[in-house]
């Protein structure tokens, strides 16, 4: 089907990286007016970490999972599937991985299109059906083909910068020629980097939704992908919590895992599954109609 853009969506992702850049701007500017040349040098440093994280993305990505890159002749039908799925979304194939954990979950990484690799976990071959696995393939595709990885890292950026000052940035503040400076560097860090914690996680959010429109435009077949969604949702409470637990190292930029309430949905990466159904099912009947 025709990749169609949800201007709403894309505007709403628009102004949110507009927002982070506002607030980047003025993070660049408190940092040069606190921050001797020493310091600023130790902020390129940090820069040059992010953008190596950037380019082994993909590795670490599948490290932290335990994923390895499977061949055809492990898994034929995955592959198969992958490769169809790629094709119908004009996307290069890309590498395929899996994950030996009952964790039903499925995670794209890659810093584009030629470089990305697509992964799953042998828990969520065995949970769905082969149209649901297609829809769930399809939402990580769609990631691909948006550029979500690219697009994280770089909105993560100073984010991820300020966080470091926040946690070492009492190193430098005994001096007492840069001590008072450091501290209101702290302080600004500090605000920033909650700001930038929200605001990121609202940007992914959005980019899901993309994605799971993405996906029902490649399969044409949004309610294959609401009723994955509804089947990983329901096999959670099932998983042993030492699996649970090995898989949160994925999210190890939180501070406390914080799973419900107010600030649960703010700091969430993912909007809730009642969300994402509903948008799945609304643009199934918009299809119907079409």
């Amino acid at each position: 089907m025709e990749w169609k853009t949800d201007w709403g969506l894309r505007g709403r992702m628009a102004f949110t990286m507009f927002l982070l850049f506002a607030l980047y701007v003025v993070f660049v500017g408190a940092l040069v007016a606190f921050l001797d040349v020493g310091n600023l040098t130790i902020l390129l440093m940090l820069g040059g970490f992010s953008i190596a994280q950037y380019f082994f993305s993909d590795k670490l990505a599948l490290r932290s999972m335990g994923a390895r890159e499977v061949s055809a002749e492990e898994y034929p039908d995955l592959h198969r599937r992958i490769e169809r799925l790629s094709q119908q979304a004009d996307l290069p194939k890309p590498t395929v991985a899996v994950a030996d954990t009952q964790v039903p979950n499925a995670f794209a990484t890659g810093r584009n299109k030629k470089n990305a690799t697509v992964a799953v976990t042998t828990g969520l071959l065995r949970a769905l059906d082969d149209d649901e696995l297609d829809g769930v393939l399809a939402h990580e595709l769609a990631h691909v083909k948006n550029r979500d990885v690219m697009v994280m890292t770089i909105a993560s950026f100073l984010s991820t910068i300020a966080f470091f000052i926040v946690r070492w940035g009492w190193l430098f503040s005994g001096d007492n020629r840069q001590g008072a400076p450091v501290i209101v560097a702290i302080l600004v860090s500090i605000v920033v980097w909650i700001v930038s914690f929200l605001l990121i996680r609202a940007l992914s959010r959005y980019r899901e939704y993309s994605a799971d429109r993405g996906a029902a435009l490649i399969t044409g077949k949004p309610g294959a992908l609401a009723s994955a969604l509804m089947t990983i949702d329901g096999r959670m409470d099932k998983v042993p919590k030492e699996d649970l637990r090995e898989e949160a190292e994925m999210n190890a930029f939180f501070i406390i895992p914080i799973k419900s309430g107010i600030v649960g949905k703010l700091a969430s990466t993912h909007p809730s599954t009642e969300n994402r159904i509903e948008r799945l099912r609304d643009l199934e009947r918009e299809m119907e109609t079409a």
